[in-house]
């Protein structure tokens, strides 16, 4: 994210909100394609329909591989990414580790309990971490609003066009 510390905002709760609903919906609907796809479950109102023992990895190993992988390569996923925020160290405002990430996964558990406190926290919190962003010493951040290159249109809204 080449920008100056001056440039950046802590990203807020409904901002993250946003990005994890974009990221939930974009794993389940890889989910659902690679179920149908390679594990024949077309038929729901068949009760042998079943994805068995490698569609059960692919449920639960998949997801968190996906995202361990976009934190990794990119230090966001595509939801943080649509909202140009990136995870970064608490205390440098660099790259997290790998350990740091998955903390901050294993931490995702804690943050649910009791009814996703851990992740309304960041209402309340003034560097607007989670309960995962403080077990691994993580902000998520984006530019502040204004920062961006002012749209320009070739021609003028009332101009008719040609």
């Amino acid at each position: 994210m080449a920008s100056n510390e001056s440039d950046l905002v802590y990203a807020g709760f409904w901002q993250r909100f946003g990005a994890l609903f974009l990221d939930s919906l974009l794993i389940y609907i890889l989910l659902f394609v690679i179920l149908l796809i390679f594990f024949d479950i077309g038929d729901i109102a068949n009760p042998e329909a079943s994805p068995g023992l490698a569609g059960v990895l692919v449920l639960y190993a998949l997801p968190p591989a996906l995202i361990m992988t976009f934190w990794i390569k990119k230090s966001a996923t595509p939801g943080k990414m649509a909202i140009a925020a990136v995870i970064v160290d608490a205390r440098t405002g660099g790259k997290p580790t790998t350990k740091q990430f998955l903390i901050r996964y294993l931490g995702y558990g804690l943050s649910t309990l009791p009814c996703f406190l851990g992740y309304l926290w960041i209402v309340f919190d003034a560097r607007k971490q989670s309960w995962h962003d403080k077990l691994a010493d993580t902000v998520v951040v984006r530019r502040k609003a204004g920062m961006s290159e002012q749209v320009r249109f070739d021609k003028p809204l009332n101009e008719p066009a040609s």
